[in-house]
């Protein structure tokens, strides 16, 4: 059953996504399975997450605050200066009522795989990670030691992504979502412990 509703899944996505973003979220999918077999989070869960994370990923900025509005999503304050981060939120929302996701441990990573939560859960830790990571990325500094570290320590791995992308944002002068400055510091508490 869980087969066919991922191929379901897969068939009606891929309609959805521009093809470079279809790998990627392909890529993000098999990365969160992988992560999900070698933590021993329930697979599944970790797929759909994977394969659904990014769903609204792409839509107009107009069209993501009329969807946060029409699902009474709480827009905060950085998304309102960067819409673009609502697709997180939009796309938990889609994953439910488009793709018939239920599951709020699955709804929740996909909310927080861009911002991170403080105390996340291991799922989504796995699909945080995973969209960092996965195999048609190129670009992020240490993209090799963060793809060994990820299946050796994923808190480490979390952790080191976190400072990565807050500097990251930072020298681009970036919008940055209060979420991800706490989840660091929750996490650069949690490895001087």
């Amino acid at each position: 059953m869980n087969q066919i509703k991922l191929e379901q899944i897969k068939a009606k996505i891929q309609q959805v996504l521009k093809p470079k973003r279809y790998e990627h979220t392909l890529g993000v999918m098999y990365m969160a399975g992988a992560l999900a077999m070698r933590y021993h989070e329930d697979m599944y869960s970790a797929l759909f997450a994977g394969l659904l994370h990014d769903c609204a990923k792409g839509f107009p900025e107009s069209a993501l605050q009329s969807l946060a509005q029409a699902f009474r999503i709480s827009i905060s304050e950085a998304e309102r200066k960067c819409p673009e981060l609502l697709h997180a939120k939009v796309g938990a929302c889609l994953a439910e009522k488009e793709y018939g996701i239920s599951d709020s441990y699955i709804t929740d990573a996909i909310v927080y795989h861009t911002t991170g939560r403080p105390n996340m859960t291991l799922l989504d830790k796995i699909v945080y990670v995973a969209d960092y990571m996965e195999p048609n990325r190129f670009e992020a500094p240490n993209l090799d030691e963060i793809r060994r570290m990820a299946f050796e320590d994923i808190d480490e791995c979390l952790y080191v992504i976190l400072e990565s992308t807050l500097a990251y944002l930072k020298q681009k002068n970036a919008v940055i979502d209060p979420k991800t400055e706490e989840t660091y510091l929750f996490y650069k508490n949690e490895m001087n412990k």
